[in-house]
């Protein structure tokens, strides 16, 4: 930006020019338990943080349902955005202004499949995240109008994240699951692929026009998959390999859809590269370990939950993983890091700081 645009900007907002929807953009996420802000603590389900130590650097310390010791990605990316932190879609504070901000309405357990996470019992499946987006839309045009509402979505910063739970949580729960019996592993793929674009297509005829769509991390490096299935910890062969038949194909989907659309709609956030990153060089990136859980018990502190009766590292900031399954808070600022600026390695066609910039621009 030129430093006369700049001073321009400047003076816009002294003077109170910019309305309020043009000030911040709106921001709504999507998805599972990476990105789910607390939605689940209004459900009766067992796929909750709602108990110690989770939460424990969190700014109040508690808590918050958010399966991380403290932020998780989508408060992070609120705060390059300039925005205030998304509230769950099922807080009954989420009213009045506050809708404005956008909404999270991701859920942790769920996949893009309607079977994945079916051990969870109550969970707002990717379909019901949609129903919810809609009666959202709903709700803004009553307060500021459906022009307004309309805009307000359209300008908004999308962010979905699908796809791990259906292999962990679906494919390779047991063995010879049933998904596993119906299909080889790379049909598998192709399936969810076909499947995760008609939930993108869904969210475009819904009104999102900047969607960030999270690849898979490495799923077989995490503690739990250390602990469960792999030998002299090293990453399990077998999830890795789901997730390089996977992240390629999620990227060529959105391409299509993408050249179908005339326009870069959907963004590919390399999220196998961001994890690798730290999972293969711990040290460089200040972490002591990538393979043990800060939080669990077992081999690698990947069994099981992380509980108040559990291990707790005494030191968060050097621990890649907080929980089995969960990047800790440092670790996903590195994340959020490649998001923002990241070159082609990481995301395609563009990072956010570029979506950003040519957003501003028109």
């Amino acid at each position: 930006m030129s430093p006369l645009a700049f001073t321009l900007l400047l003076i816009l907002v002294s003077i109170g020019a910019l309305g309020p929807t043009e000030a911040a953009r709106a921001f709504f996420v999507f998805g599972d338990s990476l990105v789910d802000n607390g939605n689940n603590n209004y459900l009766l389900t067992t796929a909750r943080a709602d108990s110690p130590p989770y939460g424990i650097d969190y700014p109040t310390h508690r808590p918050t349902g958010r399966f991380s010791n403290g932020l998780n990605i989508p408060d992070l990316i609120s705060e390059r955005i300039g925005s205030e932190p998304t509230l769950p879609y099922l807080s009954p504070e989420l009213t009045g202004e506050r809708l404005l901000v956008g909404a999270n309405f991701a859920s942790a357990g769920v996949g893009i499949l309607n079977d994945t996470g079916f051990q969870f019992v109550n969970i707002i499946r990717i379909g019901k995240q949609l129903e919810y987006f809609q009666q959202y839309q709903q709700r803004v045009n009553a307060l500021i109008g459906e022009e307004q509402a309309e805009r307000l979505v359209n300008q908004a910063l999308v962010l979905i994240t699908l796809g791990g739970n259906d292999f962990v949580n679906n494919y390779y729960l047991v063995p010879f699951s049933a998904r596993s019996r119906q299909f080889a592993l790379p049909d598998y793929v192709v399936y969810l692929i076909s499947e995760y674009r008609k939930i993108l297509a869904r969210l475009y005829e819904l009104g999102a026009r900047r969607v960030l769509v999270t690849g898979t991390g490495p799923l077989g490096c995490v503690p739990a998959e250390l602990a469960q299935r792999g030998i002299n910890g090293q990453c399990s062969v077998e999830l890795q390999r789901a997730a390089a038949l996977f992240n390629p194909q999620l990227v060529d989907m959105i391409n299509g859809l993408n050249g179908e659309i005339g326009s870069d709609v959907f963004v590919a956030a390399n999220a196998m590269q961001m994890n690798l990153d730290f999972v293969n060089n711990p040290q460089a990136y200040g972490f002591v370990t990538s393979k043990v859980a800060c939080c669990g018990q077992g081999p690698y502190n990947g069994i099981g939950l992380c509980t108040v009766l559990s291990n707790l590292c005494p030191n968060r900031d050097v621990y890649a993983f907080w929980d089995p399954f969960h990047p800790s808070e440092r670790a996903n600022r590195i994340i959020v890091q490649q998001i923002v600026s990241g070159d082609s390695k990481y995301m395609h066609p563009m990072n956010l700081s570029t979506i950003m910039e040519l957003d501003f621009m028109t």
